[in-house]
């Protein structure tokens, strides 16, 4: 036995050996590529005076070129920059595609082993940003990850340098999910602490107030620029008509002509009245509406690539981008990944299709502006599939053809613009079509002033990111948009109140007007914290961060909220990411609370009377799971008895 043991030992410190050397020469390989990298860039730009004036000299040449004068109309500015810039430049232009943002600001071109496993898992799926910039070309890429303000700005600044020593020194476009919630999904929303903390879209919505929405977007947009963030990819023009889609907590609610009126503050607010360079581009999305999605499922995955319409309401869908993307002027469009069934002579999904993105967005709309495709359509990758729904037997080269050919001008999620260059090379597209498709990518960054001065300073962002009053204002917003469903004389609480507290991340905040006790007997009322019920799904990487599925309480959720109900009265909070159903505990509880993202000491303030609730939901709540199931997927509020219709709200 002994002996065994032995030779077991052996064999394990030689499979350790051999990893640890695979694993260094892994290392040493990669390391030699990035060092490769880097050596493709040339020198930083140089100042040139001019009738006293400083310039940027981008592309090194020793005099000032149309594109680097200030002073030349925009569009004289890319005309000539598209002239001077190659076929593989041009495609380059046409993509964008995830970076890492770690806490220490630096560019991530090896495996992050020491930031944390997200990190980590994404360094390793990620290409290193300098190849992508140096050998492919890029110049947009939608950041990953957080830190504090400065060392935000500290990345900006380091990838901006290292864009300024390519061969014309083409800004980049630092792209974000919305990051100023509290859902940290790598699908939909990034958690930034460092940000001012507001409620959700649907929390948004639930306010009324579109003067409250384009506040909050003016306050993100100077959050947004201060660590150099110039594009938003957001908002969410979609309808929530399907209660169990999974990303409905993105939306302003199933109402289009709210969804409009939200939609519309929330551009303004972070482009102005026009498109300038204290601007952050907004790329509203996801045309022509992405809600009304088959049984709820979502087309991230295989499962939910259908887009149903029984009610025959496509057009409905289309009112959030008519009145409020597009009447705003949005920057860029983003279609989904959903195949609009019927809809369309051909059933492809929304980028692949022709019909919806020239025929209706280009040519009945008349829509000029960028037009984006949603991440990874083209190419499989190690998080999944390429969601190349309805043509997934093209090849990767076919369906970038199909995508051109449809209108679009910019790839998410992709790291191919060598399939740009060979459709070009081979005849299948004119290099005509991708000049205009780089001349709407350019145009913004023109407007934006990136080529002017891409770089923030790391010290100021400290003082305007996360400023007070930002900070103020946006619980503001969580107080306003609370809703109050029920209340049989328990709210407000009165001072002095002794409470046992479920659910809370910092109960402290009760004591502030009463007594948190730790025993239940010693409680004179109970307040719970709960969410919106879900399927738990692991067949795909991204699942776990989508809540989909079903909307009711299972028995064990249901009997810890009726344990609290059985032994005190019990206000219960809800955390509506979609609409719940709340039947069962709406009959047990004495006050029932629907929140959007309000934080514990927001909501202590509204518990004891300090702020008022005075939000109105932005869907209908339904009564019973059957009654979800048989609402038609695009049509609003149509479920049967509805426990509270679209627009409820209690006050005290």
């Amino acid at each position: 036995m002994k002996k065994f043991a032995g030779i077991l030992i052996k064999i394990l410190l030689f499979i350790v050996v051999i990893l640890l050397i695979a694993g260094s020469v892994m290392y040493f390989l990669k390391y030699r590529e990035i060092k490769s990298n880097y050596a493709l860039l040339g020198k930083e730009a140089p100042v040139l005076e001019a009738d006293g004036i400083s310039f940027r000299d981008l592309n090194k040449n020793g005099k000032l070129d149309v594109y680097e004068d200030t002073r030349r109309t925009t569009d004289e500015r890319v005309n000539d920059l598209v002239n001077q810039m190659n076929l593989e430049e041009k495609a380059g232009t046409m993509f964008i595609t995830m970076s890492l943002l770690p806490e220490d600001g630096k560019l991530v071109d090896m495996p992050e082993f020491t930031k944390g496993k997200m990190m980590m898992m994404m360094s390793m799926m990620i290409p290193p940003v300098s190849g992508l910039i140096a050998k492919k070309n890029m110049n947009s890429f939608n950041i990953f990850g957080s830190g504090t303000a400065d060392k935000m700005a500290e990345y900006n600044n380091n990838i901006q340098k290292a864009a300024e020593r390519t061969r014309l020194g083409i800004p980049v476009t630092l792209a974000t999910d919305p990051r100023h919630g509290t859902e940290n999904n790598p699908g939909a929303a990034i958690f930034t602490e460092a940000f001012s903390q507001w409620p959700s879209p649907l929390g948004l919505a639930a306010t009324r107030d579109t003067v409250l929405v384009r506040e909050f977007g003016d306050i993100a947009r100077q959050e947004y620029r201060s660590i150099g963030l110039s594009l938003t990819l957001s908002p969410m023009a979609d309808l929530a008509t399907e209660p169990r889609w999974g990303r409905i907590n993105g939306t302003f609610g199933e109402d289009a002509e709210l969804s409009a009126m939200m939609t519309k503050a929330y551009v303004l607010g972070f482009q102005g009245d026009s498109l300038n360079q204290k601007s952050v581009a907004c790329m509203s999305k996801h045309f022509s509406g992405g809600g009304p999605q088959k049984d709820g499922e979502d087309p991230h995955f295989p499962y939910g690539k259908e887009q149903a319409y029984p009610g025959n309401n496509f057009k409905y869908h289309i009112i959030p981008f008519t009145q409020g993307a597009l009447a705003a002027k949005t920057a860029a469009i983003m279609p989904y990944y959903g195949i609009p069934v019927g809809q369309t002579p051909e059933d492809v999904a929304f980028s692949f299709n022709k019909t919806i993105i020239t025929k209706i967005l280009r040519d009945s709309l008349h829509y000029d502006g960028v037009v984006c495709t949603d991440w990874n359509i083209i190419s499989d990758s190690k998080i999944g599939e390429g969601r190349a729904w309805g043509v997934e037997d093209l090849t990767r080269i076919q369906r970038v053809k199909k995508v051109l050919d449809a209108g679009c001008d910019q790839f998410g999620g992709e790291t191919c613009p060598e399939l740009i260059v060979e459709l070009v090379k081979s005849g299948q597209i004119s290099e005509a079509r991708i000049d205009e498709s780089v001349k709407r990518i350019l145009k913004d960054k023109f407007i934006l002033g990136l080529f002017d001065n891409p770089y923030v300073d790391p010290e100021k962002a400290t003082t305007i990111a996360g400023r007070t009053d930002f900070r103020t204002k946006g619980k503001i917003a969580q107080a306003r948009s609370t809703v109050l469903l029920k209340n049989q004389e328990i709210l407000p609480l009165e001072k002095g109140v002794k409470i046992y507290a479920d659910g809370f991340l910092t109960p402290e905040d009760l004591n502030k007007y009463g007594e948190v006790v730790k025993n239940i007997e010693d409680a004179d009322v109970v307040v719970t914290r709960i969410r919106t019920p879900f399927d738990i799904r692991n067949q795909y990487f991204l699942e776990a961060f989508f809540h989909q599925g079903r909307l009711y309480y299972n028995k064990e959720e249901k009997q810890r909220i009726f344990n609290f109900a059985t032994k005190k009265p019990t206000v219960v909070v809800v955390n509506l990411e979609r609409p719940a159903i709340l039947t069962e505990v709406k009959e047990k509880c004495g006050a029932l609370v629907a929140e959007f993202g309000t934080s514990d000491d927001v909501l202590t303030e509204i518990l004891f009377g300090k702020e008022t609730p005075s939000g109105k939901l932005p869907f209908e709540l339904p009564s019973n799971w059957e009654a979800v199931q048989n609402q038609l997927t695009d049509v609003p509020y149509d479920s049967k008895d509805p426990l509270y219709p679209f627009g409820f709200g209690l006050t005290y």
